[in-house]
């Protein structure tokens, strides 16, 4: 069984929806249909910290967001306590991603580089969805924001290394990096 802290992250549970158990979660995947399907088991943490296993039910998606039913949660008093619980996975049933994608996880840590060599800072967290991902990266001034882009970075997993060439001033654009 995989630790807690190794799982994939793949949603919280926003609140309960109508009477019946179910509850509309916020993916955190690019592949709700397959994470949420029927019979899936994800793995959470009760509120006391209690590791515990969700088994769904039932899914469909509601304005871009899964509705879940979890087995043995019948009613709306039942599914009240899981508002606000994360869902992760396994990391072993990760879907292989096309190349040149990238989960975030795996970019989280990553030194970024400018083609020259120069320092630009640490992945701490990558916004946005497949279409329009940027970078957050903490540097030794500020915060500097890189879209995800082809044109603008390369990425070596390997070396946990991104490599920059942004246009002209779009890292100034967040202040002085330097």
């Amino acid at each position: 069984m995989t630790e807690w802290d190794d799982a994939i992250l793949v949603g919280v549970v926003a609140r309960t929806h109508g009477n019946r158990g179910e509850v509309i979660v916020n993916a955190e995947t690019d592949f709700p249909e397959d994470r949420f399907r029927e019979g899936a088991r994800l793995m959470t943490r009760c509120k006391d910290g209690t590791p515990a296993t969700l088994e769904v039910a039932t899914m469909r998606m509601h304005q871009g967001r899964p509705v879940i039913g979890f087995k043995g949660y019948a009613s709306i008093n039942d599914a009240e306590p899981l508002a606000g619980l994360e869902l992760r996975v396994d990391e072993s049933v990760a879907e292989p991603l096309p190349e040149g994608e990238f989960y975030h996880r795996d970019l989280i840590g990553c030194t970024v580089v400018t083609e020259g060599g120069e320092a630009v800072g640490r992945v701490t967290a990558v916004q946005g969805d497949r279409a329009a991902s940027r970078l957050v990266v903490t540097g030794p001034r500020s915060e500097v924001l890189i879209p995800l882009a082809d044109e603008i970075c390369t990425v070596d997993l390997a070396a946990k290394r991104i490599t920059v060439r942004p246009p002209e001033g779009l890292l100034e654009l967040n202040g002085d990096w330097r």
